[in-house]
């Protein structure tokens, strides 16, 4: 098992080839309503927002317009910009929040990554990486957003997709830290062809495996979005039902974005 992971160069947005279609300002809605959970042993705290913009439907429109591109080796999926007045609402709105949520150092937040997200690879042609969870960066106080554009489709428990969080068995490390990094590179790779590592067929992890148990989950949500930080263990929720279309309008469509401490 190769121990590069996702990290947050590969999410670039610098590697879109495309300018992002644009929107009038965007407002939040007036039901929203911020719900707060923590995970693990570790208590992460993770950061719930229900009913986030006021016309979700006009994101969904224009993603529908945008240029969607693979950029990334390890997701599974496409990517095209969000739009800047998104960009704007994010923090304009809930940058105090945020501060205040999850303790950040600092008065001034800034987004290094902001993109609408489709998930399309199927199940059988993921990479071993693309099979368990990931961490986006050890850095501390480096937040993750994703906003839940899609209506759940599918009658299983998990039907409504969303985002998992998981904890490595072997080292008991739920976020990855600087000073973890190391122990679990070592433990990964020791783990490397072993009778428990995914096999090829494995697909999109669901749940509690051999390696990683499951901590908590946020259900998928149309218009919500979790906050949650980036060196917390964590994949997408997609199960039989998850349809894996490029169409904005049928598939999994999300806006991940990257939060940093600025100032």
């Amino acid at each position: 098992m190769t121990t590069q992971l996702f990290n947050e160069q590969s999410f670039s947005a610098q590697s879109f080839s495309a300018q992002s279609v644009q929107l009038p300002a965007l407002q939040l809605h007036p039901a929203l309503q911020l719900s707060a959970l923590r995970f693990g042993v570790e208590r992460t705290p993770v950061l719930i927002a229900d009913q986030f913009v006021a016309e979700p439907q006009q994101l969904v429109d224009v993603a529908c317009r945008a240029e969607f591109v693979a950029n990334s080796p390890y997701y599974p999926g496409v990517r095209a910009e969000a739009p800047a007045a998104y960009r704007q609402l994010l923090l304009g709105a809930l940058q105090p929040t945020l501060i205040e949520f999850f303790q950040l150092p600092a008065s001034t937040l800034s987004l290094s990554v902001c993109h609408f997200s489709l998930i399309t690879t199927p199940a059988s042609q993921l990479k071993l990486l693309q099979r368990i969870p990931h961490f986006d960066t050890t850095t501390p106080h480096a937040l993750a957003a994703v906003h839940y554009l899609f209506h759940a489709k599918g009658t299983t428990p998990n039907s409504a997709s969303g985002t998992a969080f998981y904890r490595h068995r072997k080292t008991g490390f739920e976020c990855i830290t600087p000073e973890r990094e190391l122990a679990y590179y070592r433990a990964l790779e020791s783990e490397n062809d072993g009778p428990n590592l995914p096999k090829a067929n494995a697909g999109y992890i669901q749940g509690s495996t051999a390696l990683f148990e499951q901590i908590g989950a946020a259900h998928g949500v149309f218009n919500r979005i979790i906050f949650y930080p980036r060196h917390l263990l964590h994949t997408g929720i997609i199960t039989p039902d998850t349809p894996l279309s490029a169409d904005p309008r049928q598939g999994r469509l999300t806006i991940s974005s990257f939060i940093d401490c600025l100032s």
